[in-house]
């Protein structure tokens, strides 16, 4: 979804101050598709549902705002906290801003934006229980290719399942794609590489 006007206006506003309240930076040279990619974790602590949003912030070539709304995952499924990739348990993606950490690659065979460029934080996930364990636990931070991805091919998935291990994932194929097509519009004038900004829901209130 597409917001423009006053409605954008606002959010802009908010998730500015959000931004600036952490430290981190806004990106905003007047000019058109210079993005901000910031991912809204909501409070259900319980995985399985793409009850998350995805935002990117920009500018159009009338230098008005822009602010493109997408259903996605910020937690990993059911499936990879009940069966972790490491004994150390599953990636949780810690709330942060992460400079440019991000560049368009190939997740799977497909493009998408992939984490090559710069170290994540996860808290790991150890339990094997139904419960995401936000903020429990020792950080660690590498690169553990905590990507930015669709889950099926075409439509949209009903459940997170075995499409997340910690990565951030859309819902809709459909929304990927415009999502992607606004990063390749962005990386032919700033170049190859993003920024991907985790905050959570209480930050905007």
């Amino acid at each position: 979804m597409k917001v423009i006007g006053l409605h954008a206006e606002i959010l802009v506003e908010q998730v500015k101050s959000a931004l600036s309240s952490k430290g981190y930076v806004f990106f905003d040279d007047h000019g058109p598709a210079n993005i901000n990619i910031v991912g809204v974790r909501g409070s259900n602590v319980r995985p399985g549902k793409f009850d998350d949003m995805l935002l990117v912030i920009q500018r159009n070539t009338r230098k008005e705002w822009e602010v493109y709304s997408y259903r996605i995952t910020t937690d990993p499924g059911d499936y990879y906290l009940r069966n972790p990739l490491k004994v150390t348990g599953t990636a949780i993606l810690v709330p942060d801003q992460y400079r440019t950490a991000y560049t368009i690659g190939k997740h799977k065979g497909y493009t998408a934006l992939v984490q090559h460029k710069g170290a994540v934080k996860v808290w790991r996930d150890a339990d094997k229980d139904q419960v995401l364990d936000w903020g429990h636990g020792d950080e660690y931070e590498g690169y553990y290719g905590i990507n930015i991805h669709r889950s099926r091919k075409g439509g949209e998935s009903s459940t997170v399942g075995k499409w997340s291990a910690g990565c951030q994932v859309f819902k809709n194929s459909g929304e990927f794609d415009e999502f992607m097509g606004l990063c390749a519009d962005s990386a032919k004038k700033y170049g190859n590489g993003f920024t991907y900004t985790l905050l959570e829901q209480s930050d905007l209130v």
